[in-house]
């Protein structure tokens, strides 16, 4: 992992909120804050800035009051004059500037030229600068699809106007990551500046790509709570933060209180947690399968990443059709009732062809009076 990587910025409050059906109330709002806080992402989002989102300055006091200087608190914003001066008036201590960097985004959506966006851009970040906002990121929207030499231009130019971070869009999820890493690449070489990604998953690699964008050098990547955002939604917070922690060794965050986050966001939106969600799912650590669970009894690393505990889950073995007679020995002796291998395999037969035997398997008091027999 790149020495210079500087953090999560976290998008629920704003993308995340974009998700078709998806309206948080203040409480829902606040609630999501003080969880953030706990698991101790660097940076959050609160919002869209504009004067019709009237909330922002009440739920901007309450996320200073949270955060007590220890996490960044952002805006997104459009390089429109009037949302830029409701920006400044909420204070932030991070505006994030968007303007799209495609063609097919310029031309068609706005039908506006190139000359058009670099001067929108210049124009932009001079009002920002004027207004006393301390740290001016810019987001290039659709940079996946943006003409390389284009998108090379518009960072140049963000250098020259005072930008501080560069923020590429892989708006649609077209990305892989490969092309990732390469666009990191380019866009650190052309600028200098420290860069930052925001996927989607409209192909499944939101997390994938953002992990490969911090490989290849970049200092920040957005992530929501489970998922949420536009279409198939972004890179998962809860991955993103376990990954880093259990795998790359930045105990920065607090895992242990993902769970709650998760559920927290999961009541507020409606959208339930599936069981097999990686992380928080309810049954990640359920094991049923001979092979598998002839390893958890041996050494529970052979096969889980990392230890349920972790993240406040626990292990639960279940033993019925599909059991083996390895899985089988070793768990009846550490329930003290050890076997030989004869009669293991008569039990796995008796386990394998029981009537009606329960989804879960038989509880350790069934199996130890199966066992008996």
């Amino acid at each position: 992992m790149t020495p210079n990587f500087h953090g999560i910025i976290d998008s629920t409050l704003r993308e995340g909120e974009q998700t078709p059906g998806v309206r948080f109330s203040q409480e829902h709002r606040c609630a999501i804050i003080r969880q953030l806080c706990q698991v101790g992402v660097e940076e959050m989002e609160l919002g869209v800035a504009s004067a019709k989102n009237c909330h922002l300055p009440e739920l901007f006091a309450f996320a200073r009051k949270m955060a007590n200087g220890q996490q960044r608190l952002g805006l997104w914003c459009r390089c429109h004059s009037e949302d830029i001066e409701f920006a400044a008036t909420c204070r932030p201590d991070v505006l994030s500037l968007s303007i799209p960097a495609s063609d097919l985004h310029i031309s068609q959506r706005l039908q506006k030229d190139r000359g058009w966006v670099l001067a929108t851009l210049r124009q932009a970040v001079a009002q920002a600068r004027e207004l006393g906002v301390p740290f001016i990121s810019l987001g290039l929207e659709d940079a996946t699809r943006a003409e390389p030499e284009f998108l090379c231009q518009l960072a140049r130019t963000a250098v020259d106007c005072g930008v501080q971070r560069l923020r590429l869009a892989d708006t649609v999820g077209i990305g892989s990551p490969a092309t990732m890493t390469a666009m990191v690449k380019m866009i650190l070489q052309t600028s200098g500046l420290p860069c930052g990604v925001h996927t989607h998953n409209d192909f499944g690699m939101a997390t994938a790509n953002a992990i490969a964008a911090i490989e290849a050098g970049a200092s920040w990547i957005d992530a929501t709570v489970l998922g949420l955002g536009e279409r198939a939604g972004n890179c998962r917070l809860e991955e993103t933060v376990a990954f880093l922690c259990l795998q790359k060794g930045m105990e920065c965050y607090q895992i242990s209180f993902l769970p709650a986050l998760c559920r927290t966001v999961s009541k507020a939106t409606g959208f339930a947690i599936a069981c097999n969600h990686p992380v928080v799912g309810e049954s990640i650590f359920t094991c049923e399968t001979g092979l598998h669970l002839h390893g958890l009894t041996v050494n529970p690393d052979t096969y889980e990443p990392y230890s349920p505990d972790k993240v406040g889950a626990s292990r639960t073995l279940h033993f019925g059709h599909k059991s083996g007679k390895r899985a089988l020995c070793n768990h009846l002796a550490a329930l003290g009732h050890p076997i030989d291998d004869n009669k293991a395999e008569a039990l796995t037969r008796q386990l394998r062809n029981l009537p009606d035997l329960p989804a879960q398997g038989l509880s350790d008091p069934e199996l130890l009076r199966l066992a008996t027999l």
